[in-house]
This record gives structure tokens, C-alpha cells and sequence, in this order.
């Protein structure tokens, strides 16, 4: 299998993606926060362009090293819901299992940013063992979320070998694996790691773009592959400051995944991952950015914009609501895409009333 070419941090400068002035700067963040990017990602990356939106997710600047007073080292509360190496179990009928914490890239603004691509990242066998015995035991399990890292990174055998034993849990209905391989390193996505997808169960596969010029004619043909062995696709997306918190962008971006026949799924708000802050919109701003999506875009371009409460309390639904209560009346006020409002009726029970 051919892979990309993977540039540390000592390689940025060399391989033009930072002025040689920059140098120190890439070394004290790379000293905190795992870097690296594949040579697909580095062709894409404009070094003349201050405010390039490929750069700006994957080359350290010295914003990274700003810590505010709200920003945790686990955001989202992994540790938390982890009750054996490996799993998160936060919600009763669902559990991400992470058999790697390694990446083909690092985003800069990565809510694991703490414990990816650190020594000792791969989950050894005795405890995947021990992670597939805790999901096997618990009926109320559902889905397994394959996430890390990414997943694809391992091997097919490795990938096969998970799917298969996932498969064999009478209790699960679906696997879903949460990937940035194919669109950061293409060429991994071969007929190999395909057919080791394949399961009497369903299989998802969840891909993360952010910006429609990360979707290349190669990133088409990896995504085709899955699709074409009936995978379905989903995508999540970050909302990032100086990268895609512009309506024509994110408009391009789910267009250009739905005509590949990938669903947008999520649209994140950022999480408060240490030395993120600039990456971060306000949540008014991202509300405001998804309603004018609505009825600028299909439905099918349309994701759910959700926030991961921090702490550990789980992803909530935070976009727009186009449903008012009108005083006390009962009556609702409806306002339709151009921003015009329209009368609806009281609900049933209180008409009634």
C-alpha cells in the first residue's frame, strides 16, 4: 500500500510551509502538542497566503501557546466516562472504543490534542481484549464508535480483525468508524482496507473536512471506494475562525460532500482544548451562519451544529430555532428562510383549554 509522506515539525520550514523565522516558534508548540502532516495536506497549503485556510489548521503558530482560563485538558470529559483503557462509555447505549491515539495529521485545534501521538498510543492486545469483553457484557450497548486517533491508520488486518469481533456481538447494530484518513492521506484507503469493513452489520464511516479545497480529485476517489462497497457516509465538520466561518465556504464545502454521497452530519462547535481560543467563533456567530445556510442549500447539505457540553455531558443541538411562542396566547411565531415571520396556531391541548 502506498502511503503519504508524513513531515514533523523540523520539516515545515524545509518543505515551505513556514518561513525559516518560524522555526523556534513550530518547536516550543511541537514540545506541548503532537505535529505532523502528510505530503497530500503540505500540496494544498498556499505559504504566500497569511490567512491560508489549510495552513491555518495544520501549521503550529505561537496562538497555540495562549492558554485562557476556560480551556481544559479534557474538554469533553473522556476520562470521565472511561471505565476501562480504550472505551468511553458516556451515553447508555453507545461507547467509542480507541484502539489508537495516533494520526496521519494533527489539527491544531484537536480536542485530544493532550494525548494524541504520544508514546505508548496503541491499545495493546491485552486491552483491546479487555475493551471487547466490556462491550460483549453489556446488552444495552448498541454502536460502537471506532474513533482515536483514527482508526485507519491500522493496518486491514487490524481494521478486520475489530469488525470482526464487533460483529460477532448479538447485542450491536452498528459500527461507525470516525476517520480523517481519507481525506489527509487518500491513498490509504485501499481495496484491503475496504473489504476489511465488511460485516453482517451496518458499517459507517464518518469522515472530517473542513474546508471544500480538502476535497481533491483523489479525496473523490478514496471516498468512491468506500461507497461503492455500500458503506455509508457521513461527514463532521469544525467550525473555525479564518478557515470556514464564511457562508460561501461552508455553502461549497456540504455541497461538494453530498455530490460525493456524503451526508453532513455535524457541524462542531469548537471545544476549549488548550491554546484554541483563536479558533473559536462565538455561538451566536455559528447560529447565525447556519441560518443563512437554510434555504440557501438542500436539506441534504444541511448538518445538525452541535456543542459537546464541557465536562463530559455530551453533544447538544444549538442551532437556530425558526419556532417562537408568541405572549401568552399560545399562538407561535414561525419565521421562514427570508426571515419573515408567520402566525401558527396554539398546540392542540391548550386550544382546548
Amino acid at each position: 500500500m502506498t502511503r503519504a509522506r508524513i513531515l514533523g515539525a523540523e520539516d515545515f520550514v524545509p518543505a515551505g510551509l513556514a518561513k525559516p523565522g518560524r522555526l523556534r516558534e513550530i518547536r516550543q508548540v511541537a514540545e506541548q502538542f503532537a505535529v505532523a502532516v502528510t505530503e497530500d495536506v503540505a500540496e494544498l497549503i498556499d505559504p504566500v497566503d497569511p490567512a491560508d485556510p489549510i495552513a491555518a489548521q495544520f501549521v503550529p503558530t505561537a496562538a497555540e501557546l495562549t492558554e485562557t482560563t476556560e480551556e481544559r485538558a479534557d474538554p469533553i470529559g473522556d476520562e470521565r466516562w472511561s471505565p476501562v483503557p480504550g472505551i468511553v462509555h458516556r451515553h447508555p447505549d453507545r461507547v467509542l472504543l480507541k484502539p489508537t491515539l495516533v494520526c496521519p495529521v494533527y489539527c491544531r485545534f484537536c480536542f485530544r490534542r493532550e494525548v494524541v501521538g504520544k508514546e505508548a498510543a496503541m491499545l495493546d492486545q491485552a486491552s483491546l481484549a479487555h475493551a471487547f469483553d466490556y462491550i460483549r457484557q453489556r446488552p444495552q450497548i448498541w454502536e460502537v464508535i471506532v474513533t482515536g486517533g483514527d482508526p485507519f491508520l491500522l493496518t486491514p488486518r487490524r481494521i478486520g480483525e475489530i469488525v470482526r469481533s464487533l460483529d460477532q456481538m448479538p447485542q450491536l447494530g452498528v459500527i461507525r468508524f470516525h476517520t480523517r484518513v481519507p481525506v489527509v492521506d487518500p491513498r490509504r484507503v485501499s481495496r484491503g482496507l475496504v473489504e476489511a469493513l465488511a460485516a453482517e452489520k451496518a458499517v459507517y464511516v464518518v469522515i472530517h473536512a473542513n474546508h471544500p479545497r480538502e476535497l481533491t480529485t483523489q479525496v473523490q476517489e478514496a471516498v468512491l471506494k468506500l461507497s461503492r462497497a455500500g458503506i455509508p457516509l457521513l461527514s463532521q465538520t469544525v467550525l473555525l475562525h479564518g478557515v470556514n466561518d464564511d457562508a460561501p465556504v461552508l455553502e461549497a464545502l456540504f455541497r461538494r460532500l453530498v455530490e460525493m454521497r456524503v451526508k453532513p452530519y455535524y457541524l462542531h462547535h469548537p471545544d476549549l482544548a488548550r491554546g484554541t481560543a483563536h479558533f473559536r467563533t462565538g455561538i451566536a456567530s455559528g447560529q447565525h451562519l447556519v441560518r443563512s445556510l437554510r434555504g440557501r442549500v438542500s436539506g441534504l447539505c444541511q448538518p445538525t451544529y452541535v456543542l459537546d457540553i464541557p465536562g463530559g455531558y455530551g453533544k447538544v443541538p444549538i442551532g437556530p430555532c425558526a419556532a417562537r411562542r408568541m405572549g401568552s396566547s399560545g399562538d407561535w411565531m414561525i419565521e421562514d428562510c427570508a426571515g419573515v415571520r408567520h402566525s401558527y396556531p396554539p398546540d392542540p391541548s391548550e386550544a382546548e383549554g
